[in-house]
């Protein structure tokens, strides 16, 4: 079967809709769950034109839609368990350490950032699942913070059970136009990418405001 079907119209084979596509046709289901597992680990792989290209995959017979939704969880959850490890390689120790060595970030930031995961943490763990950009990096802190494996692993499938299904049966249903959804949901991607920005330049400004005050204050009060 020739691969081009399966890639979009206007995007060369050699794209990465066409490598999608030739590992999904090479290795049926498990090639769709390695693409995902990678997305994963990956951030710049996107999982909103990978998982709709899935779909039509299904759509066209390559691969069954049981199988699609099947594989690309599970190798979501593949990939969320890499990153888990990782955090607990990491560990609370070393993550202190680094966080020591950062440049306007203090200690109880970091306190609170764990008090609020000790409190919020399996809700973080199961939305962020289906959040652009934070669907990869959400697996660090639950690892760092230990999270029990099965809950871990029950919160990660559901989620990502979702997300993928969305994405997936979009792209099924569309058929031919599957690229539609990689549009909307890339728009999604920006406008959080873009919010993280916002809140990482006001935080820095606060900061940095907040330590050009601090030895005016010094000054004024040994002046008293």
């Amino acid at each position: 079967m020739d691969l081009l079907p399966l890639a979009r119209p206007t995007e060369p084979a050699g794209g990465i809709a066409g490598w999608a596509a030739g590992l999904v046709e090479a290795l049926g289901g498990p090639g769709a769950g390695l693409v995902i597992a990678l997305e994963n680990l990956f951030p710049p792989l996107p999982s909103e034109l990978i998982l709709p290209l899935t779909g039509f995959a299904a759509g066209q017979g390559v691969i069954s839609l049981f199988s699609a939704l099947f594989w690309t969880t599970l190798g979501s959850v593949a990939g969320a368990v890499v990153l888990y490890r990782i955090g607990v390689l990491v560990g609370r120790d070393r993550m202190y350490a680094l966080w020591a060595r950062l440049p306007l970030v203090r200690t109880s930031d970091l306190e609170r950032t764990e008090r609020w995961f000790a409190r919020h943490g399996t809700k973080a763990v199961f939305f962020g699942r289906m959040v652009p950009v934070f669907r990869s990096l959400i697996s660090v802190p639950a690892g760092l913070e230990r999270m029990p494996m099965p809950v871990f692993l029950l919160l990660t499938t559901l989620g990502s059970l979702i997300w993928n299904s969305v994405l997936v049966l979009a792209g099924y249903a569309l058929g031919d136009r599957w690229h539609l959804v990689e549009s909307y949901v890339g728009l999604l991607s920006k406008a959080v990418l873009v919010l993280l920005v916002v809140a990482l330049a006001l935080c820095v400004r606060s900061r940095l405001r907040a330590r050009a005050a601090a030895p005016s204050a010094g000054d004024e009060g040994a002046n008293r």
